[in-house]
């Protein structure tokens, strides 16, 4: 299965998030499907085969990093960028991500603006 040009996966347990998120990337001209666990998220991820995914970390299930391993681990999602959305601001944090393969790290709160400009840079769109 090929991945969808201009579809996201967005993935966090704060449906609240995944709202304001979906609808920022929506107005931005994006395609979103949702997920409320990483369970969810990793059977989205081989169902749908977006082409890029906005992970929380802290979810139910699988979090966003246990999510990221087993997509690194996978030939068909090891490319796929991932932002991860996180609370989680330690540097210690920000560095465990990227060490496990994030393509970028956006803080909570996050700025609409910014999240849409680094989906735009990851995608080149």
């Amino acid at each position: 299965m090929t991945v969808q040009p201009g579809l996201i996966l967005v993935a966090d347990d704060d449906p609240d998030i995944v709202a304001l998120v979906s609808a920022v990337l929506r107005r931005a001209g994006f395609d979103v499907v949702e997920a409320s666990d990483g369970a969810e998220a990793l059977e989205l991820l081989r169902t749908r085969r977006p082409q890029l995914a906005v992970l929380d970390i802290s979810m139910p299930k699988l979090d966003g990093l246990e999510v990221l391993r087993l997509m690194r681990a996978e030939p068909e999602s090891s490319g796929l960028p991932v932002v991860l959305l996180s609370a989680r601001a330690q540097e210690a944090d920000v560095r465990d991500g990227y060490a496990q393969g994030a393509s970028k790290y956006v803080r909570k709160p996050f700025s609409p603006r910014e999240l849409v400009a680094v989906v735009r840079e990851l995608l080149a769109f």
